[in-house]
This record gives C-alpha cells, structure tokens and sequence, in this order.
C-alpha cells in the first residue's frame, strides 16, 4: 500500500516515529494525481507549488518534533465553495470566474493553521445544487469505482479525491446530504456536523439555515480528528455557537454496550434497492454483536421532509443568489447601456440550468399571493419534523439508515429527471431540516459498488456518531477498501464486479 492511501492517523504515526517526512507523502499524492485525475476530474484547480513549499517547512518541524497540529504536512483539498485568501473560487459556476476573494474560511483557515497542506480545490454541482456532480459548468466528475458512474455530489470532488488517493482528507460542504451521498457512492467516511458547530464564515451561501462544513476521510477516527481542528466559536459567524473546545476522538474506544439505536422504518421501505437494504441490515446486526441495543422507531413526519427542503432551501437560494449581478462578482455580461437587460444577460450567461431552477422554484415560494401556502406552510412542517426527531431522541443514543436508497448511477442518466436526482438525497436531508449530526461510512458492497451506511445523532452528540462508526470499522474492512484502477489493494467485497452493473 503506498502513502497516499494510508489514513490520517496512520501517518501522523509515521511522523510521529519520524520514518517519513511531509513532502514524502506529498509526493505519493502527486503521483497518485497525475495517474488519477486525467480518468478522474476530482479538482477543478491544483496548487501544488504551494504545497510542496508548505511540505519542505513541515520537514523540518516534524524532523525536530515541533509539529504545528495533528495536521501538520498532511494534504489536504478542499471544496470550490470555501473561500481561500488569492485563490480563484468559483462554486463551478461561469458566474464567479475570475472571482479571487480577499479573505479565507475560517475552516480551512484552522486546518492551516495545524500545518495541513492545501493541494487544491475540488470540482462540485454548480453552488452546492446537485447529487451527481453533474453540474459542475466546468467537467463531470467520475466515479472511481467505476467511471461510468457518478460520484454523487455536490462534494464528490472532495470524495473522489480521498477515495482514490488523491488526497489523504478533504473538505465538503452539506446542504442535504452534499457530504454524506457522495461519501457512500464513493466508499469513504463523510460527517456533517451539527449546524453551527463548525464555523461557515467563508463558506460561499446555497441555503443559509441548512449550509454545514464537514470532512471526507478514509475513516471516522480521520474525522474525529479533522473535526477537532474546525469545531469552534467563531465571531466571524452570527450562527457560530459558542462552547468548550471538545475533543472528538475521545471516546471512540467506549464499547457500544449500553448504546440504544434507533431503526425508522420509513427508511426502508419503497424505493430503497433490495441489496442496499439487506447490506445496511447485515451492519446493524453487526452493531447487535458489538453490545448495542437496536430498536426499531417510526418518524412519520419523514415522507415531507424532501418536499420541504426544496421549497425551504430554494427560497433561501433566490435571495442569497441575488448578489450575482455582474458588478459586485465574478463574470460581466459584455455591454451596459440598460441596467435591468445586463443584470439579465449576466445571470442567463451565468447561471446554469439547475441553479436557474431553483432560484424559480424559490421566488415563486416567496412571492406574495403564495408564501402562506408554500413557504410559511413549509417552515411549520419543519418545526414538525425537528420535534419528532427530539422525541425519538429521548429513547435512543443514534438513528441508522441507508445513506442512499440506491446504488450510483449512470453519468447523464438522471440529468433530465430532476425529480429523480433529487430522490437521491432522501434519506439525508431531514438531517439538515433538523440541523442534527450526521456521518456516512462504508458498510458493504452491492454489484461491486460500496453501500452507505448513515448514523444519525442528537444535537452536538458527535462524539457518540463518531464512536458508533468507530467501533463498527474495528471489527470490519469495508473502509479500507479501494478502488480499481488506482494501483493498490481492494480489501474485501462482496457481490461481483463494477462490470456486472
């Protein structure tokens, strides 16, 4: 196994016994890049001068033992919708090129200020909208399993990166289940935390209520500890929420006896594929064997939740989206002579077709003569479902579900079916709706694909999901499984080929 596949932890090991040094792993991931990405498009821009410079500097810390963080010399991407001080960012929007923003996201800030070394930034769906990273106006982004597929989205740059050895971590953006869906089509541990836990200063707005920075990782102890480097009050965020510094990896040994967790069976029911179902199942019953108590729950309100993220998310979408007017950012539309007709040719040129979608959906939720039906109607659904999850809160630790209903699927087969794109985050977004945590790890694999397995917890209880997940991958390898076609291991599968989908 090179570098470039080992975890977080297992190289800040490595340092610790100072057998290899930063840019010797910076150099696995560069090479991993350069055989990878060409098949792969995961980044939309890479920055490796940067980082190799930054690695040289954490040589010679880690030689002395003067390491800045847990993260020191460790590359890292992260997503197009984090802001980075001289860095074009763009949200894969022709709208925003050229856009170079003056100041940099407090998360990513934190990560490099433990010494992590930003190699670039990742490709996504257009402004976070999207579950295929189909809608990127830049380039698809490829499954590595199998690169007929898609890689879900809108972070599946970020975690096809990680999946493939591209990056050791990476950031990703969770509006309703950016991190987590693509995280499952693509076999790694994706978290999104409680919202307001993580600072989104920085973060370039899609749905300001729903909106959470979070981590890909080849594990939950990664995410453990990328998690204790972002978590934290930040002035720079109003929804910031202030508290004592918690470390994440803590309790990820505590043994699972005496955990209760809770198995909704609007979760697996029409529409969830039959081999999702069964590998989902198999790790709960392995989470049995590991001393937790599972017992199954019901969340009614679950059926609403997909329609009121649309109407809720879209609307807020419309009114954050309306700064794109060719003055304040990014592209011009060419010609000035009539305000109201440039305003209109920036956004035609600039918008693609799903980001124009949803800023119609939302500015007709919010006009007057439909608010009280729609979006009024919506916001009261939501208290519904946020109280409904509190009290199945008050019998179990954590919920399990499927990350996905499905498997990936095809490249383009989706993009003129919005409805059925957007059933792809079912299972997800009544996490946002609540703005509960939230992490996806591998749990299986269906026809040579991996399977998602989501574990769901109360407010701030990340400790507790991080500690589930933890214990599951101790006792199974789905996690250290990797792709085909990378040059390096496939640990254990079940179920066929990537051929036989």
């Amino acid at each position: 196994m090179e570098l470039c596949d080992l975890t977080l932890h297992e190289i800040k090991d490595l340092f610790t016994r100072k057998e290899v040094l930063p840019s010797m792993v910076l150099s696995s991931v560069v090479k991993r890049i350069e055989e990878a990405e060409e098949n792969l498009g995961a980044y939309l821009a890479l920055d490796l001068e940067a980082a190799f410079a930054a690695a040289r500097a954490a040589d010679d810390r880690i030689k002395t033992g003067n390491a800045l963080g847990v993260l020191d010399g460790i590359p890292v991407a992260i997503k197009d919708n984090l802001c980075q001080a001289g860095k074009e960012t763009t949200c894969a929007s022709r709208i925003l090129q050229g856009y170079v923003p003056p100041y940099t996201a407090t998360a990513v800030q934190k990560l490099m200020d433990q010494g992590a070394l930003i190699l670039g930034r990742t490709n996504m769906d257009e402004f976070a909208m999207g579950s295929s990273t189909e809608n990127s106006a830049v380039k698809p982004t490829k499954n590595p399993w199998d690169p007929r597929l898609v890689p879900g989205g809108s972070s599946g740059g970020s975690a096809a990166a990680v999946a493939a050895g591209e990056a050791i971590a990476a950031l990703g953006s969770d509006t309703g289940g950016s991190i987590r869906q693509p995280a499952a089509f693509c076999g790694v541990t994706g978290l999104k935390p409680t919202y307001g836990l993580v600072s989104r200063y920085g973060l370039v707005a899609f749905a300001s209520s729903f909106d959470q920075i979070g981590p890909l990782t080849k594990d939950a102890e990664d995410c453990a500890l990328m998690l204790s480097a972002m978590a934290g009050f930040d002035p720079l965020d109003s929804t910031s929420v202030r508290g004592t510094p918690v470390d994440y990896t803590q309790e990820l040994d505590r043994e699972l006896t005496g955990r209760t967790i809770g198995l909704p069976r609007e979760y697996f029911g029409e529409g969830v594929d039959t081999e999702v179902g069964r590998i989902v199942m198999a790790a709960v019953a392995q989470l049995e064997d590991l001393g937790a108590r599972v017992v199954e729950i019901s969340l009614k309100m679950t059926e609403y939740a997909l329609p009121v993220y649309y109407l809720i998310s879209s609307a807020e979408a419309s009114s954050n989206l309306g700064r794109y007017d060719g003055i304040r950012y990014g592209r011009a539309a060419a010609g000035r002579e009539d305000l109201a007709a440039y305003y209109t040719r920036t956004r035609a040129e600039g918008f693609g077709p799903e980001v124009k979608r949803r800023i119609m959906l939302g500015t007709y939720a919010l006009s007057a003569g439909y608010y009280e039906a729609y979006y009024q109607k919506a916001q009261q659904v939501r208290t519904l479902i946020c109280r409904e999850f509190a009290e199945a809160f008050r019998v179990v630790d954590a919920i399990v579900t499927p990350t996905s209903p499905t498997l990936p699927f095809r490249l383009g087969e989706r993009l003129t079916d919005p409805l059925a794109m957007y059933m792809s985050d079912v299972c997800t977004v009544p996490v946002n709706i609540a703005g509960l945590p939230a992490l996806s790890i591998p749990c299986g694999f269906a026809r040579g694909l991996p399977v998602g397995l989501q574990i769901i917890g109360r407010p701030f209880a990340e400790t507790t999901i991080l500690n589930i997940a933890h214990q599951y991958q101790k006792v199974t390898g789905h996690h250290r499984a990797r792709p085909c076609g990378t040059g390096h291991d496939r640990a254990e599968q079940e179920g066929g080929s990537p051929d036989e989908v």
